[in-house]
């Protein structure tokens, strides 16, 4: 009995001094790793630049180059709007959707880049839904606060500037948010926006409206 302790003891105190062993020649002696054996690598050093990487990406909010400006760009806005670009640089026309749509800098958004015809809302709604823009689907209509979104208010009606063609400001424009004060029955009505003064109202939903497809992450608890 006394024997099997004995030679389990002297087992693990053999791991303890190999171990401390291995330690010492591949860190004794102000040696590096990869000093001590040449076929060896340090991966650390490695490992640290991925995450600086993965880091600075998250940063810049998944930025790199943009194949349509050409430049570096901020990416991925559309869950953080903290970007306020001067209007001259806010927008981009995006020539990989044959410059049928154009991307809002400030918020990652991408919007067609001719609004489409009228409709009430829900022949609006499966429109954006069935809808191909350069040569892509997975469009809808936009709630109140991305439509809002486009305005600027320093411009004049229609309050965007002419990088979009065929904005009409002779009726408003459908959303996809609800009125909670009247959401149901046959006089259920939308949050809808105006371009002639910027404002956002209410429109019932058998109304024609103008509409404007967007394509981005859903920014709407229902649809």
């Amino acid at each position: 009995m006394m024997r099997g302790k004995w030679s389990k003891w002297v087992g693990g105190v053999g791991l303890v001094v190999l171990m401390g062993g291995l330690v010492v020649t591949n860190y004794g002696g102000g040696m590096k790793p990869a000093e001590a054996r040449g076929y060896y690598h340090n991966p650390f050093h490695v490992i640290i630049g991925k995450l600086n990487d993965i880091l600075a990406k998250l940063n810049n909010g998944g930025g790199g180059s943009g194949s349509s400006s050409g430049s570096a760009t901020p990416g991925n806005y559309t869950t953080r709007w903290d970007t306020r670009h001067a209007a001259a640089t806010r927008f981009t026309v995006l020539t990989e959707f044959g410059g049928a749509a154009v991307r809002d800098n400030n918020t990652g958004l991408v919007w067609e880049q001719a609004p489409s015809t009228m409709a009430a809302w829900a022949d609006a709604r499966l429109y954006c839904i069935n809808k191909a823009v350069g040569g892509t689907r997975g469009w809808r209509l936009p709630s109140v606060a991305e439509l809002a979104s486009l305005i600027d208010p320093s411009m004049g009606a229609p309050f965007v500037p002419n990088v979009f063609t065929g904005i009409e400001q002779m009726a408003p424009y459908w959303t996809s948010t609800s009125n909670a004060e009247s959401s149901t029955g046959l006089n259920a009505t939308k949050f809808s926006m105006n371009f002639q003064d910027g404002t956002v109202g209410i429109s019932a939903k058998t109304t024609s409206n103008f509409f404007w497809c967007v394509r981005g992450a859903m920014n709407e608890s229902s649809y």
